[in-house]
């Protein structure tokens, strides 16, 4: 019920409209809702360059498959030490056996050095793609603001993240790394209300936008929960999560808010070229 009344609670007009506005012009936007409209950009964003042919060289040159590359690169920002069954509370969508798999195998290389690889790919492909694009100095000044003011409470890999060294770059670089730290937040942001509204990791999986195809590959095995009774809970979580992300967006002023999604928009669009 808690979970349902957050929700309900969100406005649907979360951007608000001078009476008498031009056609289109926003003059106003709450935290949650900059939150919202970011998600799309973001999660475009980490996905071109962590999916980058480049990026998977690395894996190559290190001699990991893939998916090592990609669990240890997530979870190795906790350190070398970490268990494997923390690194899967601390993703918590992907199996443990999964975590374990990549975990393990990655321990050849050490997972630290395999986060701090992954994070140079990143700032790679930020300088390649996104130092051209126009007012991408904007761009960093706003997410870095985003970024520093989010609260890291019960998102270990966020706050691990944002504590790592960053590597060198340019704007394009530190733009692409501020996106990722954004993806991290805005995951964190969602287990966190994915438990709230008593779903479990897999349940949340199927009642989200790839269903059954994203759990099978995250390591769940089938059979899996029926979808349609999921579904409610989950758009619940997905608008709390609006909230507990858009907490950060509150450092900025709404024409700033707008003008980030903005950036962030072309940004990803950069990447559909």
């Amino acid at each position: 019920m808690a979970c349902a009344q957050h929700a309900r609670s969100v406005p649907i007009e979360a951007a608000v409209f001078h009476p008498e506005p031009r056609p289109g012009t926003i003059i106003a936007v709450t935290p949650e809702f900059a939150a919202a409209a970011a998600k799309r950009p973001v999660r475009e964003l980490d996905n071109a360059w962590s999916t980058c042919p480049r990026t998977l060289r690395r894996a190559r040159l290190l001699e990991l498959p893939g998916w090592a590359f990609y669990v240890a690169g997530r979870g190795g920002v906790l350190g070398d030490d970490v268990r494997p069954d923390t690194v899967a509370a601390a993703i918590g969508v992907i199996s443990p056996d999964a975590v374990r798999a990549g975990w393990e195998a990655a321990r050849k290389v050490g997972p630290g050095e395999v986060a701090a690889s992954r994070l140079a790919e990143c700032a790679r492909w930020g300088d390649e793609h996104l130092a051209d694009l126009t007012d991408v100095g904007a761009l960093v000044t706003l997410a870095e603001r985003v970024v520093a003011a989010a609260e890291a409470v019960a998102m270990p890999l966020f706050a691990a993240s944002r504590a790592m060294p960053m590597p060198d770059g340019g704007p394009g670089a530190r733009a692409a790394l501020l996106a990722h730290l954004m993806r991290e937040h805005r995951a964190g942001a969602l287990l966190v209300a994915v438990r709230a509204c008593r779903l479990s990791p897999v349940e949340a999986i199927i009642a989200g936008p790839e269903g059954e195809e994203e759990a099978i590959a995250f390591g769940w095995q089938p059979p899996f929960p029926a979808r349609t009774p999921l579904i409610r809970r989950y758009t619940f979580a997905e608008a709390l999560a609006d909230r507990v992300a858009g907490q950060a967006y509150a450092a900025l002023t709404a024409p700033e808010r707008v003008d980030l999604v903005r950036l962030l928009t072309a940004a990803a669009a950069l990447t559909r070229v």
